[in-house]
């Protein structure tokens, strides 16, 4: 009698385990958004400078509060 009172009591609850992430599956993309964050700074901080890739201000009229957000400055 004293067994199934303590056998009840007990709780059976499932501890979630981790999964673990290969690095294989993360790699390519950290690679690629480590590649896009590199294209969004250089065409936040450094267009329309002396690396200039595209002539004109229209690049630099679409990232210019993005500039002064991140401190870049720009006139």
């Amino acid at each position: 009698m004293a067994e199934a009172v303590v056998s009840a009591a007990v709780s059976t609850h499932s501890v979630p385990v981790p999964t673990s992430l290969p690095v294989r599956a993360v790699l390519p993309w950290a690679v690629f958004v480590g590649l896009l964050a590199l294209i969004a700074l250089y065409f936040v901080g450094a267009e329309q400078g002396a690396t200039s890739v595209f002539a004109g201000a229209e690049v630099h009229e679409w990232v210019h509060d993005g500039r002064h957000l991140l401190g870049f400055p720009c006139h």
